[in-house]
Formats: structure tokens, sequence, C-alpha cells
């Protein structure tokens, strides 16, 4: 996964699957772009994902995730559950204001 923090009044944190960054998905008139200079930070593992989720979210971040591994991590997280993301052609996302 690789994850990147923009830093705005709130922090903005970006987490995605590796193998989507670059890509764009779209289906009617739903669109998602997994853009390298939004998505493409640090590259890290589902266990320090996970923490660093945790920590992020103490913070109020606002989290934008892609992917069926960083869904699952924010999932772990316990920033969101099943009911809080949505597919875009069988994609995984999720966007989570704290």
């Amino acid at each position: 996964m690789r994850i990147k923090i923009h830093e705005s009044y709130r922090k903005v944190v970006a987490l995605c699957d590796s193998d989507l960054v670059g890509k764009k998905f779209e289906e009617g008139k739903m669109q998602l772009d997994v853009r390298e200079n939004f998505y493409g930070g640090e590259e890290v593992g589902e266990v320090e994902s996970v923490e660093m989720l945790k920590s992020l979210a103490l913070d109020d971040a606002i989290f934008n995730i892609v992917g069926a591994c960083a869904v699952e991590a924010a999932m772990k997280a316990g920033i969101i559950n099943e009911d809080s993301m949505g597919k875009i052609q069988g994609v995984p996302f999720a966007l989570v204001l704290l």
C-alpha cells in the first residue's frame, strides 16, 4: 500500500493499493482517479498502515482510501465498516470525514 499525508487545515490522508496508482476507473457518472501526485506516497505494510490510520484518526483527519488492501486496513483501524465503502468497476473505496 501507499500512503501520503497532505497538510491543510486538516490532514488529508490518501491510502491506496500500490498497483492502483496512476489508474482511472469509471462507472456510470462516477469516476475514481488514483493520481500519482495525490496517492503516490511512501510504501507501507498492513500493520504499519493500520497503526498510522489509528493515530491519524485521533487528529480528525480526512481519509481517501482506495483498493481492497487499503479498505481492509481502514476496517482493521476502525475508521470504516463494510457499509461505508463503495465500489467503482469492482474497486472498493471510502471517503471519511471525522
